[in-house]
């Protein structure tokens, strides 16, 4: 039993994918994998990340790429975001922990590599910015919204007939186009801009309605049922029925004669 056993092991080790990695010499090892317990003892090292402190326990024959890997999961950094340094140097992925001379309770130094944090201070900053354009925009939106509203009472007392003053028509004008101006101050990109644009043609439809609805105002007739029809058609009352031709000019009762009468 103990040969089969034996022999079963030996045939996994054959039937399992062997993963090879060139270490600092130039030799060429079986690849270990961090956090495997069966690739040799394992050590606790202490890295210091700023204010921050982790023990991580990984084998010992691991390499700092390995130590990488695990650090992501604990600082949320990624393994190309990260730089180690033991005893003041900057080590590469492919240097074994060994052989660097890191042992149980050796102290490794974490730095964010400076052009990764760079990139996360912009993006950061252009979230921010884009947050201020978000907040801009949806605070236009709600004097615009109320705005509408003025508009669409303007609108109803235009069309039911109601006399609409002309200041009423430049007053809510004015009030349109200062969102105008304070929209085209705001800074925006991205999804921001979209939602800007969007305001600024919203805004732009009232003012055209306004317009439209000016004329109107001035000339209450033009919008009513029941307007008089001015009209060149002749018409002939005395039979009742309307008629495109002129009315036959009545003669004239009077008889103009050329004769002369001689009076005593």
């Amino acid at each position: 039993m103990k040969r089969a056993t034996s022999k079963s092991v030996l045939s996994n080790e054959f039937d399992r994918d062997i993963d090879w990695e060139l270490r600092p010499g130039g030799m060429l090892v079986q690849k270990r994998d961090a956090g495997d317990a069966s690739s040799g003892p394992m050590i606790k090292i202490k890295v210091s990340h700023g204010s921050y402190h982790h023990d991580i326990t990984v084998p010992a024959q691991s390499t700092f790429g390995d130590l990488k890997r695990v650090l992501a999961q604990e600082t949320g950094l990624e393994p190309k975001e990260q730089r180690l340094l033991f005893r003041g140097k900057e080590k590469e992925d492919e240097e074994c922990l060994h052989m660097a001379g890191v042992k149980d309770m050796s102290k490794v130094i974490l730095l964010e590599d400076p052009a990764s944090k760079e990139r996360k201070l912009k993006e950061m900053q252009k979230n921010h910015c884009i947050l201020k354009a978000y907040e801009a925009v949806a605070k236009v939106r709600a004097e615009v919204d109320k705005l509408s509203e003025k508009v669409i009472a303007l609108e109803a007392n235009v069309h039911g007939g109601i006399k609409v003053t002309n200041e009423e028509f430049v007053v809510l004008t004015e009030l349109l186009m200062l969102q105008l101006l304070k929209l085209d101050s705001i800074e925006a990109d991205g999804e921001a801009k979209v939602q800007r644009r969007i305001e600024v043609r919203r805004v732009q439809s009232f003012v055209d309605t306004l317009d439209n609805l000016k004329p109107r105002s001035s000339n209450p007739f033009s919008n009513s049922k029941n307007v008089v029809s001015v009209t060149t058609k002749w018409e002939m009352f005395e039979s009742g029925v309307g008629s495109l031709y002129a009315p036959t000019p009545l003669q004239s009762s009077t008889k103009i004669t050329h004769d002369w009468e001689v009076f005593d």
